[in-house]
């Protein structure tokens, strides 16, 4: 009788550690799918990422090492284009990635352009006696500007009022870039009563009011106030 509960015993011991070997074979195997589906998914996305920019996969990771390390900390938020250029040492490579980057740029700024142009019609629809102020543009300056300066200034400042009355005074067209506006319309708006900005001029859009959004770091050199003027080799500094 003792020998057949010992049977007994023995075979549910051994019906349990194998219902236990095979939940840890099967937590395995779970764990070991759902590693495959998340790094699948990650190759996809890289894939699609890369693709976006017209960059090969082993660019888009490339890119991504570089975000991790200096020149991430130096310029957070470089667009790949940008990063693999600067960082490249292959003349070749650093000429393809730099016509990359000009088409991209050309179908933003076209994209922005067309919606800037209903920006403008519908100020004139809906509040035709306001100034109107442009959207803000962190990436570049407009270059349908047709010989236009583009005058950058700050309230507050005797050599920017100098600077406008003579811009003013000469008739030229001119997209005014008001720097420490932090994006707010009716401090445009304010800053451009108080300056006596002709405000026929602005609805026929000789004069654009416009949100500085980091324009002025970008193409100022640290100059306060600067005027641009775009020329062969895009926009370059015409007086201080």
């Amino acid at each position: 009788m003792k020998r057949v509960i010992s049977l007994v015993a023995l075979s549910l011991i051994l019906g349990t550690s194998s219902a236990c070997a095979e939940t840890v074979n099967s937590s395995a195997n779970k764990s070991s799918t759902l590693d495959t589906l998340q790094e699948n998914s990650a190759q996809i996305q890289s894939q699609k990422n890369a693709q976006q920019w017209g960059l090969s996969t082993t660019e888009w990771q490339k890119y991504q090492q570089l975000n991790q390390g200096k020149r991430g900390i130096q310029s957070p938020g470089l667009d790949p284009l940008t990063t693999l250029g600067v960082e490249s040492d292959n003349t070749s490579e650093r000429r393809r990635l730099a016509e990359l980057w000009v088409k991209e740029e050309y179908q933003r700024t076209e994209k922005e352009l067309a919606f800037q142009r209903e920006v403008n019609a519908a100020w004139g629809r809906l509040y035709p006696n306001a100034l109107s102020v442009n959207m803000g543009n962190a990436a570049g300056i407009a270059h349908d500007t047709n010989g236009r300066l583009a005058l950058f200034l700050s309230d507050n400042c005797a050599r920017c009022d100098a600077r406008l009355a003579a811009v003013l005074a000469d008739n030229r067209p001119v997209d005014i870039y008001l720097v420490g506006s932090d994006g707010k319309d009716n401090t445009v708006r304010k800053w451009a009563v108080a300056h006596d900005i002709p405000v026929d001029r602005v609805r026929n859009r000789q004069i654009t009011l416009n949100h500085d959004s980091g324009l002025w770091l970008r193409y100022g050199q640290g100059q306060m106030p600067v005027i641009l003027q775009q020329g062969e080799n895009g926009w370059q500094i015409a007086a201080f």
